[in-house]
């Protein structure tokens, strides 16, 4: 099952009453997710999960590029009062130490720049795994998205707060 409806399926069991929008498309860029905001914003999404620039990493697109696309998408939203969990990625390894260092620093950077929340790995735990990645080895199979919104659900949660009638759990 696709990560929006298993994340939906895991907050709903966890009590919480939410749709889930995906506005996400498969091999995008951070500038196709930054050209596709606006759209997305027309439903008043109450909280964003920004999970952008995999594509980027993996197409050598240069980090300085990503990170301004980001940073764009970031204001947007929370100029739009919209509350933001933003996940870090990983470049792969083929470009080199120096771009990976600067890929991977700039999401940390975005996030203390913007103070949202910040899950620093979205494909933690999956990533090379062959039990958890399709033959390709970079995107997560069934049980890899499961592994992943069991990771993330924490995060998530805790940007949504309690779920109505918790009573403070979360």
């Amino acid at each position: 099952m696709p990560f929006r409806p298993s994340l939906e399926r895991a907050l709903r069991a966890a009590g919480y009453d939410v749709a889930l929008l995906n506005a996400g498309v498969s091999g995008d860029t951070s500038a196709g997710g930054r050209a596709r905001l606006d759209w997305a914003l027309a439903d008043k999404p109450q909280v964003a999960i920004v999970e952008l620039g995999a594509n980027d990493g993996l197409r050598g697109l240069d980090p300085k590029l990503t990170e301004q696309n980001l940073d764009a998408i970031l204001t947007k939203l929370k100029a739009a009062g919209i509350r933001v969990l933003l996940t870090g990625m990983l470049a792969p390894p083929n470009y080199g130490p120096d771009y990976a260092q600067a890929y991977a620093a700039l999401f940390p950077r975005l996030a203390e720049r913007h103070k949202v929340p910040f899950y620093p790995f979205f494909l933690e735990g999956v990533a090379r795994d062959p039990r958890y990645t399709q033959p390709d080895g970079l995107h997560p199979n069934p049980a890899g998205v499961a592994e992943v919104v069991q990771r993330i659900l924490p995060s998530v949660k805790a940007v949504l707060g309690p779920p109505p009638g918790a009573g403070g759990k979360g």
